[in-house]
């Protein structure tokens, strides 16, 4: 591809990106919906303008290894220790019976394979901390007992997930599961977990003193992203994926970020604002980008639309994705209010869900045709909610709030 070409692709897509992104956001849904909506409409299930070619590929991976940086960046541990035995309830409950039902239905069921069924399983096990936030926040209950509980769950579940698509990952590129590859996956991403916060803590330490003394600007961004890059191509070389290095530096950098056992590190809430600050607009960037490569790789003419799996392969699966979340919340002790506000919460998968069916997809463990019904679930499961939850908070917010 030429690059004038290239340049013309990119327009379109970044302008497209924020346009249907703007439209789905006026009509209360999550952004990342109309992205993937702007994928498919330029890709070949509609205009057939663009291409998922490799240059755009590229791009994409930059944006998904960026999207996990921001994604440890605002992973909170303390609030998870802080809400303690509950969120790990919700958290671990939402993470195990999806993954089962999700296996479950797609081997005995619908006669796949294993590979392909771990990945299904995989895919709605997936939390969206983002939107979770975000509706919480509109509701003004992200403080409430029940957004305390959910935020600390879903932060139990964003490590779960990472730790998950490290093993299906190398399951997809070792041919295969056995015990053998999950071990060493295991030890690889515990010690990687272990060594890069302790490693990039030191190293912030020194873009800190060369930021106080640098005379050009934009060292801050310039060496952030250096930190993300090397840690990703650190977890490749471990056998994990790239996006594991971009989780890991952005839980390092993370203001909220301790360690195990109790062993704080000083940080300067300055400082990480700074980052934070800088870094958002370059992630911003990228990752519409990575969205829209989602829906340019999605062939809704290949279909078979007509073919009843589809449809019973989705619906169902829709189904288990939302059962699997609403009944962890009935493990603790709350109010039955309380419980369904969050089971509800837990329920949308948006990025981290599309993640996994793009590592599916791109390792060829899913077919076009599974991988349009793992969109469509994702889809769902990340539209409804939203609505829902402020339906039910409009209805029952009083009882909610006698006991919060």
């Amino acid at each position: 591809m030429q690059s004038h070409q290239f340049f013309l692709y990119l327009l379109i897509i970044l302008l497209t990106a924020r346009l249907f992104a703007e439209l789905v956001t006026r009509m209360q849904a999550p952004s990342v919906i109309g992205e993937l909506l702007a994928g498919v409409v330029l890709g070949p299930s509609l205009l057939g303008w663009i291409h998922p070619v490799e240059a755009i590929k590229l791009m994409a991976e930059i944006g998904i290894i960026l999207l996990l940086f921001e994604v440890g960046l605002a992973t909170d541990l303390k609030r998870l220790v802080k809400t303690g035995a509950k969120s790990a309830v919700v958290a671990i409950s939402g993470f195990i019976l999806p993954l089962l039902m999700g296996f479950s239905l797609s081997y005995w069921i619908f006669d796949l394979s294993v590979l392909v069924s771990l990945f299904i399983g995989g895919t709605i096990t997936a939390t969206s901390i983002g939107i979770t936030v975000r509706v919480l926040s509109d509701l003004h209950r992200q403080h409430s007992t029940e957004g305390q509980i959910v935020l600390g769950a879903a932060v139990l579940d964003d490590i779960l997930g990472v730790v998950l698509l490290a093993l299906l990952y190398e399951f997809s590129s070792g041919g295969g599961v056995s015990f053998f590859n999950a071990s060493k996956v295991l030890i690889f991403v515990g010690a990687f977990f272990v060594l890069a916060p302790i490693a990039a803590k030191l190293i912030s330490l020194v873009i800190r003193r060369f930021d106080n003394v640098s005379l050009v600007p934009g060292l801050l961004p310039t060496t952030v992203i250096s930190l993300v890059l090397f840690f990703a191509w650190l977890a490749h070389a471990l056998g994990a994926p790239e996006l594991l290095g971009g989780f890991a530096a952005g839980l390092a950098l993370s203001r909220r970020f301790f360690l195990p056992l109790g062993i704080a590190l000083n940080t300067d809430e300055q400082f990480a604002n700074r980052i934070e600050d800088q870094m958002r607009p370059i992630v911003q960037l990228f990752t519409p980008i990575f969205f829209v490569f989602v829906g340019l790789s999605l062939n809704l003419h290949e279909i078979d639309w007509s073919s009843p799996f589809i449809w019973g392969f989705s619906l169902t699966l829709v189904l288990v994705a939302i059962i699997g979340k609403m009944i962890g919340p009935f493990f603790i002790n709350e109010n039955m209010a309380t419980r369904v506000m969050i089971g509800m919460a837990m329920i949308p998968r948006g990025e981290v869900g599309i993640i996994f069916a793009e590592l599916g997809r791109v390792s060829g463990i899913f077919s076009n045709e599974i991988y349009a019904g793992m969109i469509m679930v994702i889809a769902l499961t990340t539209l409804l909610p939203p609505f829902v939850m402020k339906w039910y908070y409009g209805r029952y917010g009083e009882l909610l709030q006698a006991e919060s």
